[in-house]
Parts: C-alpha cells; structure tokens; sequence
C-alpha cells in the first residue's frame, strides 16, 4: 500500500512579540487602559494629600486645644501659704468630668514646699509619666508625649512646669487628650473619601470609556467600509468621516482604484497576448493539416500544444495579476453544485456523489479561477473512474480555510508517479485522450491563491486530490 503524499503546508503566520501578546491590539483597550490607570493613580495620589492634610490639620487642632487647656489650668491653681496646692478648675469641657473618658487633667508638685494633688474627676486612677531623661523639657519647661489611658486608649499628653509664686514653689500640670478618638476620627474621614473617590473614579473611568468608544467609532466605520470592499459588496470606502481620518479613507480609495488599474491593465495585455498568437498559431495548425502526411500532422500537433501551452501560462498571469485583489468573492456551493450537474450530463454512466456543508462557504477568489480548477479535478476524476465519483466541500481545521475533496474508483496514481502528474504536459498513460494540462494547471492555481494540493490513494481505491484554499470570514 502507498503511503499518503501530504499536501504542502499552508503559511504560518509569525509568532507575535511578548510586548504584543502582553498587551492586546485593540487601540480602544490601550487607550481606555491606560487612561484607567492614569485616573486610578491620579486618585490615589488625591486620596493620599487629601487625607495627608486632613490628619496635619486634624493633629495641629488637637495639640492646639490641648495647649490650650493647659494654659487654662496653670491659670485656675494657686498654692496657700503652707504650700497646699488650691484651685478648682473649669476647663469647659465635660469630657473631663466623664469618668475613665480619655479626657485628664492633673496637677501635682514639682518643688519643695508643695503638697497635695489635684485631678480631674474622670482621672479615676494615676496615669503614670515619663522621667526627664526620658522626655526632656524644652526650653519653655514643656514637654508633650504619648502614653497609655486608663482604658487603654492612646492619650497625647501636654506637660509644663510653672513656678505658682514668689517663693519659687513650682507644681508640675499635665493635660491629656484622647488620641484614639482623633485617630478614629481620621478613619472615618478617610472612609468617606475613599467612598466618595471611588464613585467618583468609577463614574470618571466610565464617561472617559464611553467618550473613547464614541471617538474611535469612525475607525470601526472605515474597518467594516474595508470589509465591505474586501468581500465585493463595495467598490470604496464611502460615508463622511472626521478631518483626521478622512486622508486615510481618502487615500485608501486612491489605493483601491489604483489596484483596479493594474488589474485591468493586465487583463488588457493579456488579452492582447492571446489575441495576438492566436492567428499565427490557428494559421500554423491549419497549414500542418493541409500538407498532410507524418510532417504535416507533427506541426499541427506542435502547434496545437504551443496553443495550449500559451492558454495555460496566460491564464496563470491572469490569476497573478487579480489575485491580491480585495473585490472578489465566489459562493462554493451553487457552484460546485452546478458543475456536478453538467459533468452528470456529460458522462451519464459514472455516479456523482455530492457532500456539502450546512453553511456556504466563499471563496476568497475569482470565480472563473475555481470553475477552471474544479473541472480539471472533475474531468480528470471522471475519465479515470470505473463507476463512481465523490466531490466533499468541508471547512479546515484552520479559520479561514476549506477543503474540496474529488476522489473516484479508478487505478488511482503510484506514489513514484504521483509528483510527475503535477508536471505540465506530462501524461502517464497515453490511451487516454488529452494534453498532460490538468493537474498542473490545478496544481498553478492553488499556487497562485496560496493554497495546497494533496494527491492520495482514496478509499474507494483510486486517486483522491484534495485542495485546499484560503475563505471569507
């Protein structure tokens, strides 16, 4: 059993680069992204002065109301004369009469000659404080540091030395603030910020989408105007688009009549070619019939295969010429459905089997380029086969691709043979009626569109060609 000849493998497109796989190609993706990370760190960066400012302001206030306080009770305590410390301060302040509140104020000796403490009624127990070493006295015999409260809430302590008379008697007055009160204050703020923010930041990021979209939406007009031309339902790119897109759609246009030229152009001189070899060589086989004879009949036959020979290469240069053109699309089924009938006609004893699928597939292509490829493939399948000829049209593997299988009963092509038959001209059985054109000219057209064809031992037990070409999306 021959093994199978694989058909040559279609083009791989190139692997993408990492910082092209990283990030999509989708210019409305990159730009709505990076605006969102730009307004996200924008946020942040307000969120953090904002609640920065808030919590120096917050800070500066507290420690000002402290101070305050404190120099209201140095000025509410008096000594007596035997050094009993006096006084009844009023700081104004209910938190200091609430027990165990965060909220203390304490005077205590600081020299010889004074006794006694006073307190605050919310001072249930004493707070201790640091030793001077520890927290020196500025130059102003003051002092602040943090310590722990009675409830174990953080209190922020305002400290002072003040000499009460003449007689240099000194008493040492502490005020302390709750500062677990301030710090849940801050949080509280900078939840509602954050809050605020963050619908803020949402509602920016999803105006800023919308306004992106809506911007790039002459894009998406030019890609689906490009489309339209690409599958033949338009000839241009038409519509009014902005200043800045409209030399590009402009220019496009240009590109496509320019394209149009060359096409038309070279369907001119190629008709031109065949129109003129067509007389000498008419003249030439016409002449070798007239003079007869072994000479006579070697001329015509000659002339005969230059003939086919110049159809063949003028057709390829007709399909090079249009091949990379955008305006070209052939329905595969009405198509091949139609040849399958006429060649029914034409050879009535040989069975045609039919498999399409569901959906019609179109073919990124001329359709006299598939009819001529398909009926090369049928009427050879058709002069070799016994009694049986299937035809299949299924998607590929692959998007954007199809295959034709054509295979039939016939004795099939050895695999040592199998690369000759794609060779013009070559004929591996010489009974058979016709010039060796074929398969090559099947084989040149797949070429051109940048398909592949496969030649394999069918289960039917003859040759089954496979060709596959490039569809419409």
């Amino acid at each position: 059993m021959s093994r199978r000849r694989k058909a040559e493998p279609l083009p791989i497109p190139a692997r993408k680069p990492f910082s092209a796989r990283l990030w999509p190609r989708s210019l409305a993706f990159r730009v709505i992204g990076f605006s969102t990370i730009w307004a996200i760190l924008t946020l942040i960066v307000i969120f953090t002065l904002i609640t920065t400012l808030y919590r120096q302001a917050s800070e500066r206030g507290f420690d000002s109301l402290l101070s305050a306080h404190l120099f209201n009770l140095i000025g509410s305590v008096g000594v007596s004369e035997s050094g009993q410390l006096t006084g009844a301060p009023d700081l104004g302040d209910l938190r200091f009469s609430e027990p165990n509140s965060g909220w203390y104020w304490s005077v205590e000796p600081a020299s010889e000659g004074v006794h006694g403490n006073l307190h605050s009624s919310s001072m249930t127990t004493t707070i201790p404080s640091p030793t001077v070493a520890e927290v020196p006295f500025n130059s102003s015999f003051q002092r602040s540091y943090s310590t722990d409260g009675i409830g174990d809430e953080e209190l922020q302590v305002f400290e002072s030395e003040f000499v009460l008379d003449a007689k240099n008697r000194a008493a040492r007055f502490r005020v302390m603030g709750n500062k677990t009160e301030l710090e849940q204050e801050i949080a509280t703020f900078q939840g509602r910020l954050l809050t605020y923010l963050s619908l803020f930041g949402v509602g920016m990021i999803a105006i800023n989408a919308i306004a992106i979209l809506l911007g790039l939406q002459p894009l998406r007009r030019v890609r689906n105007a490009l489309a339209m031309v690409r599958e033949g339902t338009a000839q241009r790119l038409d519509g009014q688009f902005p200043a800045e897109i409209e030399p590009l759609a402009n220019e496009t246009n240009a590109l496509i009549e320019n394209n149009k030229r060359i096409v038309e152009r070279s369907r001119t001189q190629v008709g031109n070619l065949a129109h003129s070899l067509k007389t000498p060589l008419a003249v030439l086989i016409n002449e070798g019939r007239a003079l007869g004879g072994a000479k006579g009949q070697l001329i015509a036959d000659q002339a005969a295969s230059m003939q086919k020979q110049v159809d063949h290469y003028l057709q390829r240069a007709r399909v090079a010429a249009q091949r990379d053109s955008v305006v070209y699309r052939t329905p595969v089924t009405p198509l091949v459905q139609r040849m399958v009938r006429v060649l029914q006609k034409l050879k009535p004893d040989v069975s045609l089997s039919l498999a399409l699928p569901a959906a019609d597939i179109v073919f990124a292509g001329e359709r006299q380029d598939l009819e001529e490829l398909l009926g090369n493939l049928l009427d050879n399948a058709m002069k070799w086969a016994k009694s049986t000829v299937a035809v299949s049209v299924t998607p590929a593997g692959a998007a954007g691709l199809f295959e034709i299988a054509i295979e039939d009963d016939g004795p099939g092509i050895p695999e040592d043979k199998a690369r000759d038959a794609l060779k013009r001209g070559r004929r591996l059985d010489e009974t058979k009626p016709g010039t060796g054109l074929g398969l090559a000219i099947v084989a040149d057209l797949v070429n051109e569109y940048g398909g592949a064809l496969a030649l394999d031992r069918s289960a039917m037990g003859g040759l089954k060609a496979v060709v596959r070409l490039r569809s419409l999306q």
